[in-house]
């Protein structure tokens, strides 16, 4: 089974009650590759995830804690400054926001085949990495 990158939608899809689907979709796949070991995050999408889900989702922190350490035993990516700008020079190229490049970037780092993310066009490959919106209909 290839590596896939999950960016932070899908890690707050999994704690959201308010989309059914979306989180049974989410945790279907985070279960299926995190068992498998084939799931790869960042520290960004980390950051994002226990950002939104505290803030946003008003998640307990200790339990979003919980959920980073998870996370975190699995692949991750180090935002390093090199990461940084090669993210700038995607997102001069192509028309997606920085954050979304750094996502890009982070998976193409990691070999990933797949990126999980409903923020950019499905099918669209960077460097060898497919987006795959796991939610697209």
């Amino acid at each position: 089974m290839s590596r896939v990158f999950f960016d932070t939608n899908l890690l707050v899809y999994s704690v959201d009650d308010r989309d059914k689907l979306r989180q049974k979709a989410a945790r279907k796949l985070l279960t299926e590759h995190l068992g498998a070991s084939t799931a790869v995050f960042s520290t960004q999408v980390l950051q994002e995830f226990f950002s939104v889900a505290t803030r946003k989702l008003g998640l307990p922190v200790e339990l979003a804690r919980d959920a980073v350490h998870t996370y975190a035993q699995a692949s991750v990516v180090q935002v390093t400054p090199d990461l940084i700008l090669s993210a700038i020079d995607l997102h001069r190229l192509r028309p997606i926001s920085f954050w979304d490049a750094l996502v890009v970037r982070a998976a193409n780092v990691a070999n990933c085949a797949i990126l999980l993310t409903e923020d950019l066009t499905d099918g669209e490959v960077f460097d060898g990495t497919r987006v795959q919106d796991p939610f697209a209909a």
